[in-house]
């Protein structure tokens, strides 16, 4: 499998980053952002793109892929509503309409969010903002299209936040997640079970084409039957 992977730096990409590194079923790993992962692999190959919301210059390069793991958002809190929707739904776009050209055969998985509206009216902004670009999303012509709504994401393996508050927050919930895992496992996911899902579900594909934390939980469970890792 021959992936694309938007977000590397950030916390989720991060992990989906690494279960790819790791994983048998991906030959390789396309990475596309502002910034280098930091990481050297030989399955690993970064482009630093400046200009998200156009792919022009780079749009020969991007064909012949299998998957796109798109994982690159902000936070809402405090951000201005019109950078917020430039961010949470003129990225991701751009970057669908040029794949669904290049690689329209490919399955693309955007990280979305538990709470997502796909009425597109309900009270709260920011959840409209991520159902509109999930509706957007899921009317290209991809092969198959998938949207992660994952809550609670514990980050693993060193991996963390580069949101200063949430650095915070896991630090000091993370006394009490083993007991929160314990009794309610699929609530809670971690970095590392939303790359396997995301693997799995661009080999196998999904029962549904939403896939809310619990969905995401069995799915990243079936990484040992479909392969096995290195």
């Amino acid at each position: 499998m021959r992936v694309i992977l938007f977000g590397a730096t950030g916390m989720i990409g991060q992990g989906v980053l690494r279960e790819n590194l790791l994983d048998r079923r991906v030959e390789s790993i396309l990475s596309i952002g502002r910034n280098r992962s930091g990481i050297s692999h030989t399955k690993l190959r970064e482009i630093v793109h400046t200009d998200l919301l156009d792919y022009s210059a780079i749009a020969s390069e991007l064909t012949g892929f299998d998957a796109c793991f798109f994982c690159l958002g902000v936070s809402s809190a405090g951000m201005d509503p019109v950078e917020y929707e430039r961010i949470t739904y003129g990225i991701p776009l751009a970057a669908a309409e040029t794949l669904v050209r290049t690689s329209p055969d490919m399955t693309f998985i955007y990280v979305s969010g538990a709470g997502a509206d796909s009425s597109e009216r309900g009270r709260t902004r920011w959840a409209r903002v991520k159902g509109r670009t999930e509706n957007a999303i899921l009317r290209l012509a991809f092969r198959a299209a998938y949207m992660f709504r994952p809550g609670f994401i514990q980050p693993l393996h060193g991996i963390s936040s580069r949101t200063r508050f949430y650095r915070v927050f896991y630090g000091a919930t993370a006394p009490i997640l083993p007991l929160l895992r314990f009794i309610a496992p699929s609530s809670i996911l971690t970095t590392e079970q939303v790359g396997r899902a995301m693997i799995t579900v661009a080999g196998v594909g999904a029962p549904k084409r939403v896939l809310e934390s619990r969905d995401i939980f069995l799915l990243s469970q079936m990484k040992s039957t479909v392969s096995a890792a290195t």
